[in-house]
């Protein structure tokens, strides 16, 4: 027998040798599958929310808090209870206010104008937990209530209070008084001194009475229009 007959492997040997090579060679595109694969199972944790059990035993109530700390104290709050997880017990916090256009020296300037300064609005399951965590709130001052209770409102008041807050036409801040003397500077009437006998704040309209002729006449002029003496 000579030496090259031996050196051929049979056909059985040949499928044992690739049969042992296949699990080790992975196709490339397998490996690439994987990843996203991985990827799915790691999802963003989710904001917890209140449920809707929860939501229908919670009522309103008022806080007083310091003149001027309003906003600061219900951002406060909303971190709070974020990170002592009381998402369960207190669900929304209200400043009411209404857009108000601010006239002064002549100009114009749009303003939320809080209507009941130093109150805010506060949705909540009250119990000595959800007290506390209120109540410890810096700028805080008191809950409203009868004696030491804190007394809910009713969900129609706060319904109101919101449409009020919603209205679009925005309200005038009058800086007037009725029978104050004031000094026209704009119009066909510039220079003429009057005394102010009506304000509409809804339109920003003044009525105000000149003298013309030597007889009182009611002219009707923008706040824009007038300044103080």
């Amino acid at each position: 027998m000579n030496d090259d007959t031996k050196a051929k492997p049979t056909e059985e040997e040949k499928v044992e040798e690739v049969a042992g090579k296949t699990p080790t060679e992975k196709p490339s595109s397998e490996k690439t599958l994987e990843a996203p694969e991985k990827l799915e199972q790691i999802e963003a944790p989710k904001p917890h929310s209140p449920s809707d059990d929860a939501l229908s035993k919670g009522k309103w109530y008022i806080v007083h808090t310091y003149s001027g700390h309003e906003n600061k104290v219900a951002k406060s709050l909303r971190q709070r209870i974020e990170s002592m997880g009381f998402e369960n017990r207190i669900f929304d916090i209200i400043i009411p206010t209404r857009d108000t256009v601010k006239v002064s020296q002549g100009k114009k300037e749009n303003i939320k104008e809080k209507i009941f300064p130093g109150y805010v609005l506060i949705k909540m399951i009250l119990d000595d937990e959800s007290w506390l965590l209120v109540r410890t709130t810096q700028g805080v001052t008191a809950f409203i209530g009868a004696g030491n209770k804190p007394t809910p409102i009713s969900d129609k008041e706060v319904e109101a209070i919101q449409k009020f807050m919603a209205t679009e036409e925005p309200l005038y801040k009058a800086t007037f008084s009725q029978g104050e003397a004031v000094k026209i500077v704009d119009g066909p009437f510039t220079d003429f001194l009057g005394t102010i006998d009506n304000i509409d704040e809804a339109k920003g309209k003044l009525k105000v009475l000149v003298s013309i002729f030597g007889r009182e006449t009611p002219v009707e002029l923008d706040f824009l229009q007038v300044t103080k003496l």
